[in-house]
């Protein structure tokens, strides 16, 4: 896709932490807001949106690995849903039709995951949000992510981070650090860069999918990498 030519369908992965701003846990209203916005605007260019959404701001981990892990990963499945609601309830109250779809059947509160349904929705220019993962333990939503946008066939997956881009090692400890503006998903996995989990990569690298890594502290970078401008770290 050349530079400033806008995708047709994006699949945007949002982690938990995003949603709950500088406290870290639970949800911040201001911030959920401010993304839904910039969300609402990449709508508004005739682009579908399809997102993926974490749970870390609810749960992390298995208090120290003494749950059992199936249990904790269905409890982060229920995570993303709470967080899936929230993103519904922000894009709607800015007139934004939006579909919550979960790998886990909970028919009062959303529709169940159906990939024809789902491409409908987005073809109708509604915003499908996909919560609880793959709807299995041993799976994180980076593999989500990976396994919706090669499932709904987006052009690209738009992944905001804390950081703004890849780099060879953390800038925040390493100063030598080198920021990449491309990478291949191979050399993810060989040098083991911690943008998304292994399984999560090589999904996107079997598949072609590629992937935009940038700086979510600023939402206006949403539609910047949605409308493929030059942002944050291409990786193909």
């Amino acid at each position: 896709m050349g530079e400033n030519k806008p995708y047709k369908r994006v699949l945007l992965k949002l982690s938990g932490e995003v949603l709950a701003g500088p406290k870290k846990v639970g949800i911040d209203a201001e911030v959920v807001a401010a993304l839904c916005d910039q969300i609402k605007k990449v709508s508004e260019l005739g682009i579908q949106v399809a997102i993926v959404v974490g749970g870390g701001n609810f749960w992390r981990g298995r208090y120290g690995h003494e749950m059992e892990r199936t249990t904790a990963d269905y409890m982060g499945m229920l995570a993303t849903a709470m967080n899936g609601l929230a993103l519904q309830d922000a894009l709607e109250a800015r007139g934004v039709y939006t579909r919550v779809q979960t790998a886990i059947e909970m028919r009062e509160i959303a529709e169940p995951y159906i990939k024809r349904k789902a491409i409908k929705h987005l073809e109708r220019g509604r915003i499908v949000i996909f919560a609880c993962g793959t709807g299995n333990p041993y799976f994180t939503t980076d593999t989500a992510a990976a396994l919706r946008a090669a499932e709904i066939d987006a052009d690209v997956i738009l992944l905001g981070k804390s950081i703004d881009a890849v780099y060879s090692a953390d800038p925040e400890i390493d100063k030598n650090a080198v920021k990449y503006d491309k990478i291949t998903y191979l050399d993810i996995l060989n040098k083991d860069l911690k943008v998304m989990d292994s399984t999560a990569t090589s999904l996107c690298r079997d598949n072609h999918i590629p992937l935009i890594v940038f700086g979510i502290d600023n939402p206006e970078n949403i539609v910047k990498a949605a409308k493929g401008e030059k942002i944050g770290t291409i990786v193909e």
